[in-house]
């Protein structure tokens, strides 16, 4: 995500605090969030496919990967 694009969500979020948000604000405000959101999860999940567990012997081991509901 772009430097700008989080701004504005930050500026729409700002705005919000003083002022009702249009629909057209609110609409650009959820989409906005939503493409951060996406962006972050796969972000985060392709950190967590590249992690490994290291035990004492040195062996390295894949995170064990989990069924997590997505919302």
């Amino acid at each position: 995500m772009e430097k700008e694009q989080i701004e504005r969500i930050n500026e729409l979020a700002k705005k919000s605090k003083e002022t009702p948000l249009t629909e057209e604000e609110l609409a650009e405000q959820a989409r906005l969030r939503k493409e951060y959101i996406e962006e972050w999860r796969a972000s985060t999940i392709a950190l967590l496919e590249n992690t490994y567990i290291v035990d004492e012997k040195g062996n390295k081991a894949p995170l064990a990967k989990k069924n997590v509901k997505k919302s």
